[in-house]
């Protein structure tokens, strides 16, 4: 994993892209997932989950024929199962490309040129089928996740005490219920760094899991910051997560963790995961790329 990240470092960072305002789909770099996943015994035929990744790229730009300059915030979205995964740092390059270059005769021709093209780049990059929409202040506007209840809430936070920032299972700890009970809980500090660039990212993580294991809410927090020194691209530390909590449940529990990212460089990552029993009705918001569906006001 470490050669494939020097690799995609060598490749982007810390230089000047020639050409990066022309349209160029060779700038798209394809991350393996099972790279990660291996580590924490996920198995990529078979995986533990059903999920989505969902990304919003504010800042893209593309002109008409006429040099009419558009702006749209874009969405797009691709099933977890697929075996690539979209690097952020060459996403937004590839998308940068299309700011100088010229498609279509009007604003509509131009965003179904470009939907059309980013669309077919992403899906062949990555193997998968990619859905592409663009939003604009018609598009319609939705708040998810409001059953969702702050963990910190119940916390007296002078008795908790966190001393791990490397990510830790182990702080994780459970209570037999007599009966299964369903808990939703956000918290909203959830930070790691970036294993390409090193910049640190933010976001809040949405739980739900519906079980008669309680994990202790002191404990999730604390295995939750553990996540603040850890170098991992946005959609793992969604699967860790998800990961940590389900060895934890028993098979037949349901289980459900996205994390809402906030932008950097002009774009978001929002990952998704539940389990196969798990029904969770926000998230069609937030899948549905016609939508603009957030939480919080960091998003």
């Amino acid at each position: 994993m470490e050669n494939l990240t020097e690799q995609i470092a060598s490749t982007h960072l810390g230089k000047k892209v020639s050409g990066s305002e022309l349209y160029d789909p060779s700038l798209l770099v394809a991350i393996p997932r099972i790279e990660n996943r291996k580590q924490y015994n996920i198995d990529n035929n078979k995986l533990p989950f059903e999920g989505w990744d969902v990304w919003h790229a504010y800042e893209f730009s593309s002109m008409t024929q006429n040099g009419l300059p558009i702006t749209r915030v874009l969405k797009l979205k691709y099933n977890c199962e697929s075996e690539f995964l979209v690097e952020s740092k060459s996403l937004k390059l590839y998308l940068n490309s299309f700011n100088m270059s010229r498609f279509g005769e009007n604003s509509e021709e131009c965003l179904q040129i470009c939907k059309s093209t980013i669309q077919k780049d992403l899906s062949q990059k990555l193997q998968t089928e990619v859905i592409v929409d663009f939003l604009d202040d018609n598009s319609p506007k939705c708040e998810i996740f409001n059953k969702f209840s702050n963990i910190m809430d119940d916390i007296d936070e002078k008795a908790l005490k966190i001393e791990k920032f490397k990510e830790a299972p182990e702080l994780l700890e459970t209570e037999e219920e007599s009966n299964a009970t369903s808990y939703c809980l956000t918290f909203d500090s959830l930070r790691s760094n970036c294993r390409v660039t090193h910049q640190p990212d933010f976001g809040d993580a949405f739980i739900y899991y519906k079980s008669r294991k309680h994990i202790t809410e002191e404990s999730l927090i604390k295995y939750l910051s553990s996540f603040r020194s850890e170098y991992h691209f946005h959609e793992e530390c969604c699967e860790m997560i998800y990961k940590r909590i389900s060895d934890l449940l028993d098979t037949d529990d349901e289980l459900f963790v996205c994390a809402l990212y906030t932008r950097r460089g002009g774009i978001d990552i929002c990952p998704s995961r539940w389990s196969k029993n798990c029904n969770i009705e926000d998230v069609k918001d937030l899948l549905d790329t016609k939508k603009y569906a957030r939480k919080s006001i960091k998003q």
